[in-house]
């Protein structure tokens, strides 16, 4: 078989892992992997390397991705769907690998309805896709901010301030909520909950009442003041409808200032919490899901996607991916709301 493989939408750490673990599989079965060069674009201008065991070697502890990404979206492109299939004729693949997120997986299930043989593999540092309990990339932006919380900790309690960091989550709060919690945030505001500003304001406060002259603040780049829209960088529009989120911390800093007296600086994490080596974590889920994809595609078990279930590495309809996002359990939140103030 020939089989390609594509990274679309943001990178992650553990991307190499994936792509690794999916060529050395084939090539042990005598098949032949071909890599498509910037996600969906790759597939609609033919933009192909050959994956083979040098290609892979030395990769799984890289971050990012070897073949490129990009957020294309060929459903927004003239004839994008029939140059897709028709590329995908000509460079003789039997079948597809597509690793991504919410965008690149729903290009996915619509090319698969359509006939296409496409396997999916959720990536999002986000953790929002339903269909998986995990998805690779979200543990090392876990642990990369949570190291910037504890770093944060030591600088605002020398100087008795207040620090708004600012962490990634379009519309869903797991980093922000996993983070906050294992960094020991004085309070975590996600996108699930509009933000009431008294209650943060008094958490604060009876904190500095108690001697604590200090308190960090997680916020979720989603998140939301109650009554109010979310806070944008710009409102052009990518090409699945996604606007640029940044700026919620400065707000809140702001605004916790004048109504607390207490001086508040921001920390936005940003493209941090995508970079660098993945967890052990993430190489091996990357590594398992890798396997699995392949398996999947030996199997002709198109429109599929795997996916984790307590321990157990699945598959699930690709559809099922896309379907709704997964957003944070509230009991988890509770437990957050423990130590909050």
């Amino acid at each position: 078989m020939r089989i390609g493989i594509l990274t679309g939408g943001g990178d992650c750490p553990g991307l190499n892992a994936v792509i690794r673990a999916i060529v050395r599989k084939a090539i042990s079965n005598g098949d032949e992997t071909i890599g498509i060069k910037y996600g969906w674009k790759g597939m609609l201008e033919k933009d192909i390397l050959k994956l083979d065991l040098d290609a892979v070697s030395g990769i799984l502890p890289r971050g990012g991705t070897i073949l490129g990404t990009s957020r294309t979206n060929p459903y927004k492109k003239e004839n994008g769907p029939s140059i897709i299939k028709k590329n995908f004729e000509e460079v003789g693949l039997n079948a597809l690998i597509a690793i991504g997120g919410e965008d690149t997986l729903g290009v996915a299930t619509k090319l698969a309805i359509d006939g296409l043989a496409i396997v999916g593999v959720p990536k999002t540092i986000d953790n929002d896709l339903e269909a998986t309990d995990f998805t690779f990339g979200f543990d090392t932006a876990v642990n990369i901010a949570m190291e910037c919380i504890d770093r944060l900790h030591t600088t605002a309690e020398s100087h008795n301030r207040v620090i708004a960091v600012e962490v990634m989550g379009r519309h869903a709060g797991w980093i922000a909520t996993y983070a906050g919690i294992a960094g020991g945030a004085d309070f975590i505001l996600i996108p699930e909950i509009p933000i009431d500003i008294e209650q943060v304001c008094d958490a604060i406060k009876k904190r500095h009442s108690r001697g604590k002259k200090f308190s960090i603040i997680v916020v979720a780049e989603g998140a939301t003041l109650k009554d109010s829209d979310v806070i944008l960088q710009e409102k052009k529009l990518d090409e699945f409808g996604h606007v640029r989120l940044g700026g919620i911390a400065d707000v809140l800093a702001k605004i916790i200032e004048e109504r607390t007296g207490f001086e508040t600086r921001t920390t936005i994490l940003g493209h941090i919490q995508r970079g660098g080596s993945p967890t052990a974590f993430d190489r091996i889920l990357g590594t398992r899901f890798g396997i699995k994809a392949y398996d999947l595609v030996k199997e002709k078990k198109f429109g599929r996607m795997v996916s984790l279930r307590g321990t157990e590495i699945v598959d699930v309809p690709l559809q099922d991916a896309t379907k709704q996002l997964k957003t944070v359990n509230m009991t988890l939140y509770e437990v957050a709301k423990t130590f909050f103030g």
